[in-house]
């Protein structure tokens, strides 16, 4: 219903100015923490309907996810160039020019849903996903905020927070707006929501304070990427970030498919689990900040790791709602320690002549990592089931399991 997108547009702005009061957030964090959902708010919906929508649009249904795998191949290849924009034009100009680009994809996606093409949904999608790599960029935007680094780990917290309102501003838009304008299978009214939200977000960020752009003297800058990525706090910092993200897509791209369509679960009952996913991928950032004071980044990466450990054995157990909502409650949770533990330490391994490349080489491995995950969830889900996407996510689970025991023991970390 409108009235729950209302609701919820009200409660961000209302908990943003709570939270620049209590915890005294500089002015671009504020900033970012009531953007940042208005524009991710199109990554919910491509999730929540991109393979609902996509099995409508094409005859072969295991390239129902497509969609959402060329989404997060937009977010992989346009990772390098974003942050390459960023070194150049600044964060301010780079950013204004990738919510640009989401402007374009939610354009395609409303003519492909009014003349019911796969292919230029597809296209949709992928130019999302080159709007959602500067999205990501937001989290190095915050870091370069924080003038204490201490403070580094609390304020992505404080940013991280802000997605439970994409969380459910997606997927209600999604529902909300899907028959505002008719078309064959619905959901245009939603992508010109979407387009609506992004142009809100674009005059926002105009208060933005970027920093300058790096004026190119021609000297190389710092030391070169393969000596960077040997140092044992890069490998970690990128991995855990990558398996957490790769794992948490694979699940998540293949539970709306198997609940809805495999398994007959209706269309409200899979977006709350969905919208529950999203939501726990978020929550825990009320605390997560101050989690890592109390028990540090190593212990917080174990936990993620043991909580995906569990996702599986739940997952196991059964296909009934209830079993979907406990998996991808805790994926989420899971999600969120890993994720956040990656960022944290990602800044430890570079200088600040560096940062530009080693965040883009950074971002560039987490989400082609997650577009293979994705692409690869409708492909064994059709082939093998349920069961067997939980089956083939087992190995990932032990690495990270290793590679948090790696973590947690070195004492120089």
């Amino acid at each position: 219903m409108l009235s729950n997108v209302v609701i919820t547009l009200v409660l961000l702005i209302t908990t943003a100015f709570i939270l620049k009061k209590w915890l005294t957030l500089p002015h671009n964090i504020f900033l970012l923490f009531i953007i940042q959902p208005l524009v991710m708010a199109s990554s919910p919906v491509i999730v929540f309907i991109g393979g609902i929508l996509s099995s409508e649009l094409t005859t072969d249904k295991s390239l129902a996810t497509l969609p959402i795998t060329l989404m997060i191949v937009g977010v992989a290849t346009a990772a390098i160039p974003a942050a390459m924009l960023a070194k150049k034009l600044g964060r301010k100009t780079a950013t204004l020019f990738g919510f640009s680009l989401g402007l374009i994809g939610c354009t395609l996606a409303m003519i492909a849903t009014q003349i019911a093409s796969f292919t230029l949904f597809s296209l949709a999608a992928l130019s999302l996903g080159f709007c959602a790599a500067f999205v990501q960029q937001l989290r190095f935007a915050a870091i370069e905020s924080t003038k204490n680094q201490e403070d580094v780990p609390s304020m992505l917290s404080v940013l991280m927070l802000s997605g439970i309102f994409s969380a459910f501003l997606g997927p209600e838009i999604a529902v909300t707006a899907k028959d505002w304008i008719s078309s064959p299978h619905g959901y245009t009214g939603s992508f010109a929501f979407i387009a609506v939200l992004l142009v809100i977000a674009m005059i926002i960020f105009t208060q933005f304070d970027g920093a300058k752009p790096i004026i190119n003297t021609g000297k190389r800058s710092g030391r070169a990427m393969k000596d960077i990525i040997k140092q044992p706090i890069f490998i970690i910092a990128m991995l855990s970030a990558a398996i957490g993200f790769a794992l948490m897509s694979y699940l998540m791209t293949a539970t709306p498919i198997s609940m809805h369509h495999m398994h007959g679960h209706s269309l409200l009952d899979t977006k709350w689990v969905i919208q529950s996913h999203i939501a726990a991928m978020f929550v825990p950032s009320l605390f997560t900040g101050w989690l890592v004071k109390k028990i540090g980044l190593k212990h917080l990466m174990l936990i993620g790791t043991l909580l995906y450990a569990v996702v599986a054995v739940i997952a196991y157990s059964g296909m009934q709602v209830i079993h979907y909502w406990w998996a991808l409650l805790l994926l989420g949770v899971g999600w969120n320690f890993l994720f956040l533990t990656g960022t944290s330490l990602l800044p430890r391994s570079y200088h600040e002549d560096e940062k530009h490349k080693v965040q883009a080489f950074n971002d560039f491995v987490i989400f082609g990592c997650q577009a293979s995950a994705s692409l690869l969830a409708g492909v064994v889900l059709y082939q093998f089931g349920w069961a067997g996407v939980v089956t083939s996510s087992l190995p990932f689970i032990v690495i990270l399991l290793l590679l948090s025991i790696k973590y947690y023991r070195q004492k120089a970390l």
